[in-house]
Parts: structure tokens; sequence; C-alpha cells
């Protein structure tokens, strides 16, 4: 059974102090900060659930630069943003952004909502984003709840996070974070708290010999937690067939895509490398091999090399096949996985920042 955490006004400034002072000194510089436009502050929220910090910062940054505005997002095409947004994975989050921003357009006469309450009307904006949003672009005293603030907090009052702890916990959390959230500085100690559990109270190994909480936690980063989901594994190849275009030269070549069906949940309407019937590839004819993890599969995928004629009888028999000229393929909504193989074979224009760790499992939905 979890207690309800007590703690008194003299307490909760104490530890709002030590937090805030710890994050002014060692908060990291990240573009985000650096602005208080609403807008640009929502599409980082949208971009950091489940990915890396890492490789959000440059696509946050292409992002805002092909769509700077709310309108300008609310404008263009579904493909572009998903163009834009290929490599960040969890395409849905793209897609419900959009439909997001032209609701804002259409039915809010372009103005995006200061409160939580009116930001939890869009599309794909639950009670974590729009409390963020709403502190730290409009200083709303609400505290923001994601999976780094639940270990900060259950591990500052020695909470067990197990599978059995169920909704008494959660709403213990949620109380705990309401007592200790800023009234002045919310979008400020929201951010230092989420900064904290990212960068020191992580989940294995937490730095405690430099947590500004250190004195007042009860366990030091020992709690017990729920295993995390163990990972499946699966084999599987992709054709990569590239032939000459009407024109000559290295430019004018073209590369085979298949459009994924519209009515599959994971991916819907983006463009990937066809499909081969086997998994195993010949030597002779292997290209190269990507590890790539979607949700919680990981996939050992062979790339092999099929020249034109030979795709009917080696492929999967898909959905719409296209050839693209290379210099086209970058713009389209290609699969992560398409825009990592694409890249790696020196076939597209610019590399995605995830091409910078190339064994590092990319996550997509």
């Amino acid at each position: 059974m979890v207690k309800t955490a007590k703690l008194d006004r003299t307490a909760a400034r104490a530890l709002r102090r030590q937090l805030l002072d710890w994050y002014g000194r060692f908060r990291r510089d990240l573009p985000w900060r650096r602005t208080p436009d609403p807008y640009a502050i929502w599409v980082s929220e949208i971009m950091l659930q489940q990915t890396r910090v890492a490789v959000v910062i440059e696509h946050y940054r292409a992002f805002l630069a092909r769509f700077p505005s709310l309108l300008s997002l609310a404008l263009a095409p579904e493909d572009e943003v998903l163009a834009q947004w290929s490599g960040l994975g969890y395409y849905r989050r793209a897609r419900l952004l959009h439909k997001a921003a032209q609701f804002v357009t259409n039915q809010l006469k372009g103005t995006l909502p200061s409160t939580a309450e009116g930001l939890r009307a869009l599309p794909g904006v639950g009670a974590y984003t729009a409390a963020a949003i709403a502190s730290i672009a409009h200083g709303e005293v609400i505290a923001v709840v994601d999976g780094n603030v639940e270990r900060v907090l259950c591990r500052l009052s020695g909470w067990e996070m197990t599978s059995r702890s169920g909704s008494g916990l959660k709403r213990q959390i949620e109380l705990l974070a309401a007592q200790l959230v800023d009234p002045l500085r919310s979008g400020d100690y929201n951010q230092a708290i989420m900064e904290l559990g990212a960068t020191v109270c992580l989940p294995r190994n937490p730095q405690c010999l430099v947590c500004p909480l250190a004195d007042a936690c009860k366990t030091r980063g020992e709690h017990k937690t729920a295993p995390r989901p163990r990972m499946l594994s699966r084999e599987v190849a992709h054709a990569l067939s590239v032939r000459m275009g009407r024109q000559p030269g290295l430019h004018a070549r073209e590369v085979l895509l298949e459009k994924r069906p519209s009515t599959l949940t994971v991916m819907p309407d983006m463009w990937e490398l066809p499909a081969l019937r086997e998994a195993k590839v010949p030597q002779s004819e292997l290209r190269m091999t990507v590890r790539h993890a979607i949700m919680q599969v990981n996939y050992y995928v062979r790339i092999r090399t099929v020249f034109e004629d030979d795709v009917p009888a080696l492929a999967v028999e898909g959905g719409e096949r296209r050839w693209v000229p290379l210099m086209q393929a970058g713009s389209l909504a290609l699969t992560g996985l398409t825009r990592k193989v694409l890249t790696r074979a020196h076939l597209l224009a610019t590399a995605p920042i995830d091409t910078i760790a190339p064994r590092r499992a990319e996550t997509e939905k």
C-alpha cells in the first residue's frame, strides 16, 4: 500500500529551491528552451515523446524551418509533414499534430489555447503535453507528470514502482507533483524535474552523488520497479532495386518504393522498400544488414540488391509500387528504416540525424 506523501510548506519550498538552483547551473542548452513561442514549444513536446533528445534536436530545427508557424503547418499537405517527420518514428504523432494545427486554424481562429484545459481539446494532446505547454509557455501553475517525473517522485518518497502498484500510486504521484510545483516558476520547475530524471535520476545507475535532492531522498535510487517488456526478435529482408531513369547521369537514377496500405495501424500510407519473400539472402547479393526496432520488436534486416526484372518473383505482393527519382525520394514520407537504408547506401542527398549512430535502434510506430 502506498503511503500518502506529507510535505509541509517549508519542506516543499526547500525542494523547489534546491531543484531550481541545480537546473539554473546544469540544464542542457536545448533549442526549444530559447523560445517563448507556444507553437515551437508544442512541436518540441510532441517530438520528445518516446524519442531521444539527440535525435529530436536536428529534426526540430528542420521542421520549424519548413513549418515556421502554426498556419504554415496547417496548410501543408500531410505527405509533406510526414516526410519532414521521417526518422523520428511514431508517425501518428505527426498526423495528430497536423490535424491539431488545422483544428486551431479553422475552429480557434489560429490561436493556440493558453490553458491546459483548452489544450486538451486538441488532437494528440494529453494531460502531460497540455500541462507542459501551458506551464512553460504561459506560466500556468500545473504539474507535469511524465515517466521521468514519476521515477524521481517515487524514489524521493520510497514508493515501489511495480506492476501491482496500480492507480493508487499514480494518484499519489499526481498529488505530490501538485504540491511541489513552484507557483511562481512553474515552467522552469517542470523542466527542472524532468531534466533531473533524464540526466541524473536515471532508470539504471542513477547519479545519486550529484543529485540536488539526495538528502531528502528515501531510496537513493534503490527501489523496486516493474520489469521492462522483453523485446522480440524477427528477421526480414527488403529489396533495393535501382535503375537508370529517362535522363542520363547519376541524378537520374530511380529507386523502387512501395506504399504501405492505408488500412494498417503502423505507418499507413508511408513509402518503404518492397519486402522480400525470403528473409535469407545469398551473400553475393547482400547489400547490407540493418538492425531496426519498431515498438517492442527488434528487426534484423537484410537488404538485397534486386534487378528490376526479378522484383515480381522475389518480393511479396504488396501495395502501390513506384519508381521514384533518387533526387525526389528524400521528400517523400519514407519509413525510418527506408530512409536509413537509402542514406547508408549513399542514395539520398542528405543524411538524417539517426545515421550518426547506425547501430542504435530507432523506435517508430
